[in-house]
């Protein structure tokens, strides 16, 4: 059974209708991503999911639980994390500070180790803890931003855009703790992302979007190899 089913999805803000009869499902411990060119509905389809857009149309469950009409704090208490586009951290805040407003779902007595594995995965925040979330790189805050979603103890993360902005080098340290989550962790996780080489190589099955429609599938692999997604995202094209 799947971790996270979409049947038949429609959603927009107001009467702009944003997706149209989406369909995807993401099992436990499975990597999947949704790639797309930018306006695509990907973070649409994301903040559907999480109940900040309104669902016009179909059905989104999360570990067997219908989540319509469902309030976001109480997908979070059910295992369902986002990291959300372009991080939105409190920037005044200190590092570890931001840490801690993601355990709002834990026990108190949890925070603690919480705070030690997320500083195990991210050495880096250890050192900066006490320091503003807005004084750190690009590359810092993303990783403050997936150490926070990690703090409420997730089953599942939704990733949106987490390459987004950040030099080269920093992207493929992203990716890599993207994937010890899910090999070593076991953590589901669904990855939106522009970065369609990155994402393609990373997951064990992919969606391509376009318009607010699902309109392919497959494996990472079998889509890297398809002409069409070659040219549209890995070859100088729609980005």
């Amino acid at each position: 059974m799947a971790l996270l089913e979409l049947r038949s999805v429609t959603s927009g803000y107001g009467r702009s209708v944003v997706l149209r009869d989406v369909s995807l499902d993401v099992k436990a411990r499975e990597l999947v991503a949704l790639i797309g060119a930018n306006g695509a509905g990907k973070s649409t389809l994301l903040n559907t999911i999480m109940g900040v857009v309104p669902l016009m149309g179909g059905a989104v469950a999360f570990d067997g639980r219908p989540l319509a009409r469902i309030a976001t704090p109480a997908i979070v208490r059910a295992g369902l994390v986002q990291v959300p586009e372009r991080r939105q951290l409190f920037g005044t805040m200190t590092v570890e500070e931001n840490l801690r407003m993601g355990a709002y779902v834990r026990e108190r007595g949890e925070v603690s180790a919480l705070l030690e594995s997320q500083y195990a995965l991210f050495p880096i925040l250890r050192e900066r803890r006490g320091q503003a979330a807005q004084t750190l790189s690009g590359g810092q805050q993303q990783m403050v931003a997936i150490a926070r979603a990690l703090m409420a103890k997730p089953k599942m993360l939704l990733l949106d855009e987490p390459s987004l902005g950040l030099a080269p080098l920093i992207v493929k340290q992203i990716f890599q703790v993207i994937r010890e989550l899910n090999a070593t962790e076991k953590l589901t996780v669904f990855l939106v992302e522009q970065n369609a080489y990155h994402a393609l190589k990373l997951a064990h099955r992919s969606y391509v979007m376009v318009n607010g429609k699902i309109t392919m599938s497959g494996t990472g692999k079998e889509l890297l190899a398809r002409e069409e997604i070659r040219a549209a995202y890995l070859e100088g094209g729609a980005h």
